[in-house]
């Protein structure tokens, strides 16, 4: 995949971007149980003018069609069938998106969308808006090692790329468009692109700021970073590579 011909897509997008428009971008695979609910409590919670991509990787549990049935002017399917991953997800989205203000999370409901208002908020004085389990006030109430992982990846983030923010891997996050003039997404991989992506934005001197939120695990469906001790183990080498490269990659 070429990293550039992206960027400069997300730079110089197909379409207008609408002043005010929010952009909310969900990745799916496997999410029938959860993405009907996620969709209505983001178009509960953040104030029109609002666009919802949902970018799902035909999903054998069709999720898409759950998203195709709702029928919301407001809410747009990208269905890939020839590509998957989560990078890469969210990057088409972004891509698709006309919103001055993007964001992207799970659509799984651990992430709460009733945060959003809060995270975009503070915009008006950031670049880059995190949910964070690990700011003052936030927690982590999924299983022990989930947790324990977490937070061992995020301390070798903190002291390989820097300790100004706590929370590497979020995954949760509104940022300005205008951040992608400076900062884009490598389209590779599982949630260690998002330690990239902060850590180049630090890098590039944008504004980040935390927001506390309570993550919890999911209720309903099976999370795709714990299939098995194997396939989780290999996600955290991943993540450690990931994190290495980073602190060497070039930033111009």
């Amino acid at each position: 995949m070429n990293t550039k011909s992206l960027t400069a897509d997300i730079g110089t997008p197909s379409r207008a971007t609408t002043r005010g428009l929010v952009s909310v971008i969900l990745a799916t695979y496997n999410e029938r149980d959860n993405i009907v609910e996620t969709i209505r409590s983001i178009r509960s919670h953040v104030p029109e003018p609002l666009e919802v991509i949902v970018v799902d990787d035909d999903s054998p549990d069709e999720t898409w069609r759950l998203v195709e049935d709702l029928r919301d002017p407001q809410v747009k399917l990208i269905r890939r069938v020839a590509t998957r991953g989560l990078a890469s997800a969210f990057m088409r989205g972004i891509i698709e998106s006309r919103g001055d203000v993007v964001g992207w999370m799970d659509a799984d409901m651990c992430m709460p969308p009733s945060l959003l208002p809060a995270m975009i908020e503070r915009l008006r004085d950031h670049d880059v808006v995190i949910g964070s389990r690990y700011a003052p006030g936030g927690s982590d109430e999924r299983s022990a090692i989930r947790r324990i992982a977490s937070l061992a990846i995020n301390r070798f983030a903190g002291l390989v790329l820097g300790r100004g923010i706590r929370d590497y891997d979020s995954g949760f996050v509104v940022v300005r468009r205008s951040v992608f003039d400076k900062v884009s997404i490598i389209p590779t991989g599982y949630g260690a692109y998002f330690i990239e992506f902060l850590s180049t934005c630090r890098r590039k001197g944008l504004r980040v700021c935390e927001v506390p939120y309570a993550f919890r695990d999911r209720a309903q469906g099976t999370s795709k970073s714990l299939v098995s001790l194997w396939q989780f183990t290999r996600l955290g080498c991943s993540y450690v590579l990931r994190i290495l490269r980073a602190r060497v990659r070039s930033i111009d």
